[in-house]
């Protein structure tokens, strides 16, 4: 328990213990800025055929201060850390907040993790992410996402063509080349390091084991960090991140069961 830790805003309300409860029960350390005038964020799921489109009311999430990263546990958190990811959308909120932390994990030759998370961030938040970029020593996107920067960009249509360029834009830790991973749903993933571009292919599902593709971008990345953070190899990596992705695929909602069957 507690070997990984998550930070964001909250309201003081239900459900921001609610979400507390849920967290901490799975092991997650929790720190949260209290907002004591602003809501906790909701967000409904509307679930077609087992697609997703997402309905946001981010009311306290839009609210993260620096100053949330100057208390003692948050400093804690930040010094005991190996590794940090960040979401794309977290853009559109505190960079400088980004840039504090990413600081740090360059000053100790930490791990600095992003997320494009949408098509959106690429297009209308493309200053802060052009900000957030040099820190990134991992870049994750989805085919959408990777498409939207390949266009914005002038990259390109070739996916594979994109994440090469995207991992030879300039970088802040040049003690190691940055990784481009893109997920393409069913299709092959997409890893490109070092002028390299390498494709792992998915495990297909049955169309009627899908129950519910919320999260699954997000499952994908927690089960590639849980390698990473081992010292395990790209292949490894992808590995468990398509595991965990075909898990929660299959869920309705974003529920794990108590243990962990997968074999590495």
């Amino acid at each position: 328990p507690n070997q990984t830790a998550y930070m964001g805003c909250v309201g003081n309300d239900d459900y921001a213990k609610k979400l507390e409860e849920c967290a901490s029960a799975d092991g997650v350390l929790v720190h949260y800025m209290k907002d004591e005038k602003a809501p906790t964020g909701t967000c409904a799921a509307l679930i077609k055929d087992g697609e997703r489109a997402l309905v946001t009311n981010l009311d306290a999430a839009n609210n993260f201060k620096p100053s949330h990263l100057e208390t003692e546990k948050s400093k804690e958190i930040i010094a005991s850390a190996k590794c940090f990811y960040c979401a794309g959308f977290f853009l559109t909120v505190s960079v400088e907040s980004l840039v504090q932390v990413a600081e740090h994990a360059l000053a100790n030759n930490k791990t600095f993790c992003l997320n494009l998370s949408a098509p959106f961030i690429v297009d209308f938040f493309g200053d802060q992410l052009a900000t957030a970029m040099p820190y990134a020593d991992f870049l994750f996107g989805n085919e959408g996402e990777a498409a939207a920067y390949g266009k914005k960009h002038n990259l390109g249509e070739d996916l594979k063509q994109v994440a090469l360029a995207v991992s030879a834009l300039p970088k802040k830790n040049s003690s190691k080349p940055r990784t481009v991973v893109f997920t393409q749903g069913s299709q092959s993933t997409i890893v490109a390091c070092d002028g390299k571009v390498t494709e792992f292919a998915v495990d297909p599902l049955a169309r009627e084991l899908l129950v519910d593709t919320n999260g699954a971008g997000d499952a994908f990345v927690g089960g590639f960090l849980s390698q990473l953070v081992n010292g395990k190899d790209m292949e490894a990596c992808v590995k468990a991140g398509h595991w965990a992705a075909k898990y929660i695929i299959q869920q309705s909602g974003t529920q794990f069961g108590a243990t962990c069957d997968y074999q590495a």
